[in-house]
């Protein structure tokens, strides 16, 4: 995503949040399945690259004390997209992961179909493999509950909502999901000044896709030269982003951001992208040359933002493809709610549809094509078109 604003009449400051997803040919993985490709150390001058390491590269194996970590997360991959993304478990049958790693087109310009996901949990281990709920029917599409299907490429970026609650077909996190504990970003930050915060994740440029820890971690709101007063800008939602130093590589977008607590790790974050700063100057209106690019932080959505809609996700009555999303595009579309066509597929314009009409009658905003919204609407249907009786004499 890019941004662009000036600072001073004769400079220009371009800002990149670069999305940390693999993409890359996929191998196979087993006679039914096929997994990420198999990751090779860096090389000089190779095409595979980490994303955004801070100095030396913290990057280790999970200390025993987290090993149980590696059962609870895993990669969400599309094979004909050629995409990867680290996620990790938030109840038996939902993860969470990046909102690009699901909502937007591949880098090749075709559109992700939600059929063609799989979740492997513990793919360094166990390979446990899992379609998204729907697969099977053609509804999958409804089982994706993200922040928002298509980012903002223009100031002020929407980091904020590049979140994703993704519901799994079966219950394969069976150790139960990692906590996610609310926090604002002023604790995050004191928890980053205490040496309590650190990342868990998927990694495209280190062997074997084995997750990795990398920690402490160093969290701030100003970044050397660049202060938050220039940083907050560039974001829709500055106080629900954490710029951090956790290293990353490809394939990290939607891995976990964690807390030492006395009960033990606690999810605060989930890493989405790399923030990156380019100047560049202009003079007297001539074409400007660039300068050099300056990686800033690591971008993090704090968990406060999607913590919220764990629990009512993991409960909603999500609708069938087809004619039950017939009806509800049918009912918000003679409501002035729905501007799309009635083809029975949930996507981002029935979903801003159903943002739209929970807002106007007061019900709890979700964009989700539930059963109990399609009762809702039925019912108003009913009550507009019902007779209105002659007064007796």
């Amino acid at each position: 995503m890019v941004v662009k604003y000036r600072r001073v009449r004769e400079w220009a400051v371009r800002a990149i949040l670069g999305l940390s997803i693999s993409v890359s040919g996929l191998s196979s993985a087993g006679p039914a399945m096929a997994g990420p490709p198999n990751a090779r150390p860096a090389e000089p001058g190779g095409v595979i690259r980490p994303v955004a390491v801070f100095g030396r590269d913290d990057r280790v194996a999970l200390p025993e004390r987290l090993a149980s970590m590696a059962a609870r997360m895993g990669v969400l991959f599309n094979n004909p997209a050629r995409t990867v993304c680290s996620a990790f478990c938030v109840a038996p049958a939902i993860i969470a992961t990046a909102a690009h790693c699901v909502a937007v087109a591949s880098p090749q310009g075709a559109r992700l179909r939600p059929a063609d996901f799989l979740f492997a949990r513990a793919y360094d281990r166990e390979r446990d493999y899992v379609r998204i709920e729907g697969f099977s029917t053609g509804a999958a599409a409804q089982h994706i509950y993200t922040g928002e299907f298509r980012l903002n490429v223009r100031p002020p970026i929407d980091a904020a909502r590049d979140w994703a609650l993704v519901r799994l077909e079966r219950p394969v996190c069976r150790q139960g999901g990692i906590p996610v504990r609310p926090a604002s970003s002023e604790d995050i930050l004191a928890m980053a000044e205490a040496g309590r915060l650190f990342s868990v994740s998927y990694h495209r440029d280190l062997p074997s896709w084995t997750p990795t820890y990398s920690g402490p971690c160093h969290a701030a709101r100003d970044f050397g030269a660049s202060s938050w007063k220039t940083i907050a800008p560039d974001f829709e939602s500055p106080d629900e982003i954490v710029l951090h130093t956790c290293d990353t590589g490809g394939a990290s977008s939607g891995s976990p951001i964690l807390a030492e607590t006395p009960e033990g790790p606690v999810v605060v974050a989930m890493n989405v992208g790399t923030y990156v700063q380019s100047r560049m100057i202009t003079q007297q209106g001539r074409a400007p040359s660039r300068q050099q690019t300056e990686t800033i932080a690591n971008t993090a959505v704090n968990a406060r933002v999607f913590a919220e809609h764990i629990a009512g996700f993991q409960q909603a009555a999500i609708l069938r493809a087809g004619n039950p999303i017939r009806q509800l595009q049918e009912h918000l579309s003679a409501l002035g709610f729905y501007s799309g066509r009635a083809d029975g597929d949930y996507g981002p314009v029935l979903k801003a549809g159903i943002v739209a009409y929970e807002r106007a009658r007061g019900l709890p905003v979700t964009g989700l094509a539930t059963a109990p919204l399609l009762s809702h609407l039925t019912a108003e249907a009913t009550s507009r078109h019902k007779p209105t009786s002659a007064p007796m004499r």
